[in-house]
């Protein structure tokens, strides 16, 4: 089959010709890729960040945000079968360790990570498990989901983990308003009756936002903490969920936090500098948020098949992935992009 691999880093993927994945244990399963979103981690793993991390062994298949159809199950599958459509989420777990247990098997002892630590879905098929499947509904195509996988499920990750403490009339702000905060708004305005401010440097990106659900748009553009501060009587806001975490967001963002709120980490790339004394005298909070877990994807797709959530793409041809990747590495994809076998 046809696969899109890392050959080494610093270097441009490749399109290689590989083994197509088999059934070995009985709650295998091998899903034809519908579409592969194409992700920021992409990039940052081809500069190497994930190397040490990962322990991968190259070439190997990325690709981590995965939709498509069921092509074999093993013996002990039963909640899928052939021929149905699925997304994927983005871990293999155990079910047995602690964290498994208590239904947060994002944080599972034992798994792997297919498009990080193994071969993912920048490819024809996928191998994963059955833990890992959750039907779509029939008004769903997977190229159109496959990027909530991950982006979407991360984004769905910290908004409802927000609006657990999100109030009728509070105001929470979203930094960044691309391919994960596009769909962290509509999340939160599917959740919370709070109000939303939304900043980003792209004014096409906050006009955006302002059509899926966001109350007032700010472009940051120098007096982006000012206006924030502004629209929240001079408090700053209870929430704020920075989507971006790095170029400065971090130093605006905690700027733009009221007394006592929650700082949600979702992007990264930059270290949050703030002195312990006034985390204390405020009494801020600083939260990091990973992918969702298994829960988190299957409550993701009933707002989906809702319509309450809707995913902005831009689909290339597999064998496009350099144009795909150029594309969102230069600013120029507005939500996400889709790789299409």
């Amino acid at each position: 089959m046809k696969a899109v691999q890392v050959v080494g880093y610093h270097q441009n993927l490749v399109m290689a010709d590989v083994p197509a994945p088999e059934v070995t244990g009985p709650f295998d399963v091998i899903v034809r890729i519908g579409g592969a979103g194409v992700c920021r981690t992409d990039l940052h793993i081809l500069e190497g960040q994930w190397a040490e991390k990962s322990g991968v062994t190259l070439p190997y298949t990325i690709g981590h945000e995965n939709a498509g159809w069921v092509q074999a199950v093993g013996s002990a599958v039963t909640n899928v079968a052939e021929g149905d459509k699925v997304i994927v989420h983005p871990l293999i777990t155990c079910g047995l360790c602690r964290a498994c247990r208590l239904g947060d098997d994002v944080h599972c002892e034992q798994n792997s990570f297919p498009g990080i630590d193994s071969a993912g879905g920048y490819s024809e098929y996928l191998k994963t498990s059955a833990r890992s499947v959750v039907r779509l509904d029939d008004s769903l195509e997977p190229s159109d989901v496959a990027a909530l996988a991950d982006a979407g499920l991360t984004a769905y990750h910290a908004a409802a983990k927000a609006a657990r403490k999100l109030r009728p009339g509070d105001r929470c702000v979203v930094i960044g308003a691309g391919g994960l905060g596009h769909i962290g708004i509509q999340v939160l305005k599917a959740l919370t009756a709070a109000e939303i401010v939304v900043v980003d440097r792209n004014a096409e990106a906050v006009k955006l936002a302002e059509t899926m659900g966001a109350d007032h748009g700010v472009v940051a553009d120098g007096g982006q903490v000012a206006e924030v501060l502004e629209l929240t009587g001079g408090h700053g806001a209870e929430t704020v969920i920075d989507f971006v975490g790095e170029g400065g967001a971090t130093r605006d963002g905690v700027r733009m936090l009221r007394r006592a709120g929650d700082y949600h980490v979702v992007g990264y790339g930059e270290n949050i500098d703030v002195p312990t004394i006034d985390i204390i005298s405020t009494e801020i909070n600083f939260i990091g948020n990973l992918v969702g877990s298994y829960s988190d994807l299957r409550e993701l797709m009933v707002l989906a098949a809702q319509d309450r959530v809707r995913l902005h793409t831009v689909k290339y041809p597999l064998d496009r992935f350099q144009d795909a990747l150029d594309d969102l590495d230069a600013g120029r994809v507005r939500g996400r992009a889709i790789l299409v076998p």
